[in-house]
């Protein structure tokens, strides 16, 4: 007892003729939705709906279409009867000795799907009444994540802890539909002409136990990306690798809530639409991004155009010629040490030359502010003058002093 396989991929005008009545999935479905049941569906000269008969319900002598992106399960009394992946159109049957119960394809996960199935496959003698569900197979878009508080985590690159409050969205993906119907879905949803299980839905419990788990695992995916020699130990890409930061995250759901093994599901793609970093981490990336621009060929020549604009600030303004040479240490010489492991300008060009000319005017400024300035006579007399009248020295002092000043 099971299907059998009637033709493969979409169902063409011709066979949809000679089939009186099949089943298909319902209508209303969203990208977001994941289980879903199916609605007859009538066949005449206009390819006409019929929804006159029993909705979710297959029996003997059933035509069913499996599209291209979804599976198909038929369940009784809570036990598993029937499982599809392959797209195409199928009969139910229950007494042609060719039916299968089982159309896993082909493809990597087909022999995980197989020992899902030996594991929960019917165990009793199937009646003749079944409900069928299907399983959306593509990825689900838009199941949204965010943090009220900063999370934590241990950054390599910045060689500290590191913190940000963050939100984005993920798409998942249903890699085993028995194991997702088995021990995730709620029996609400696998009744007959129950509701949809949609993971946007509010009021779905399932999908959000997934958020909480989801946002609890944040700070554990930060730290495996930040810490991830392949990735350079760089936080800033993250916001551009969907791919590398889903794996990191897939990691840490799998290892403390086992998505994959135990349910089924896997994270695909993560877009990380905001990270507000924290105070001290702000600081932090502020003092590394100067570090970065410091480093390589970019601080050698950083370097070279600091010390050039100093000589040049030196030579050409004689009032700020002390501030040159604080600036210079201890003239060309130490100037020349901090130019030392650079790269220096090749001799004869135009750039060594003004280099030599800016430290020759500075070298003639430094000389003239070392040299002492000769003593103003008349200046000299004011104060001598200025002691006699006080008391301080006697006329006789001041008339030797005076010729002394005056060389008579």
């Amino acid at each position: 007892m099971g299907f059998i396989k009637a033709f493969e991929g979409a169902i063409t005008g011709t066979l949809a003729d000679q089939w009186k009545d099949f089943l298909v999935p319902r209508g209303d479905i969203t990208a977001t939705t994941a289980i879903f049941g199916a609605v007859p569906q009538g066949t005449n000269a206009g390819r006409g709906a019929n929804t006159s008969g029993s909705t979710n319900i297959i029996t003997n002598g059933s035509r069913v279409i499996v599209p291209e992106g979804t599976a198909l399960l038929t369940l009784q009394s809570g036990g598993i009867t029937g499982f599809i992946s392959e797209p195409g159109g199928y009969e139910y049957t229950s007494d042609d000795i060719n039916s299968k119960s089982i159309f896993s394809g082909g493809g990597l996960l087909a022999s995980t799907i197989i020992q899902s199935w030996e594991r929960f496959k019917f165990g009793g003698m199937p009646g003749g009444q079944h409900l069928l569900f299907y399983v959306n197979l593509k990825e689900i878009p838009n199941n949204r994540f965010g943090t009220q508080s900063e999370i934590y985590w241990d950054d390599a690159y910045l060689g500290a802890q590191a913190g940000a409050i963050t939100r984005g969205t993920y798409t998942l993906k249903i890699v085993d539909p028995i194991l997702f119907v088995k021990n995730f879905v709620p029996v609400l949803y696998l009744q007959g002409s129950g509701p949809v299980f949609d993971f946007s839905d509010m009021d779905n419990d399932a999908g959000t136990q997934l958020f909480n788990e989801v946002v609890s695992s944040l700070s554990g995916a930060f730290s495996n990306y930040a810490n991830d020699p392949s990735k350079g130990n760089r936080i800033s890409k993250i916001q551009g690798d969907q791919i590398g930061f889903a794996q990191a995250l897939s990691q840490v759901v799998e290892n403390d809530y086992q998505w994959k093994s135990s349910r089924g599901l896997e994270i695909i793609k993560v877009a990380i639409q905001a990270i507000e970093y924290d105070a001290d981490t702000k600081i932090l990336l502020t003092d590394v991004q100067k570090a970065d621009a410091l480093s390589g060929s970019r601080g050698n020549s950083f370097m070279q155009q600091s010390v050039a604009r100093g000589m040049q600030a030196a030579g050409e303004n004689p009032s700020g010629a002390g501030m040159g040479m604080a600036f210079m240490g201890m003239g060309m010489n130490a100037a020349g040490g901090v130019m030392s492991g650079m790269q220096q300008p090749a001799q004869g060009t135009p750039q060594a030359e003004s280099i030599q000319q800016k430290a020759t005017q500075s070298d003639q400024a430094q000389q003239q502010t070392e040299q002492p300035q000769a003593e103003d006579p008349y200046e000299k007399l004011i104060q001598l003058k200025r002691l006699l009248d006080m008391g301080v020295i006697s006329q006789e002092e001041f008339d030797a002093a005076k010729a002394k000043v005056l060389g008579v």
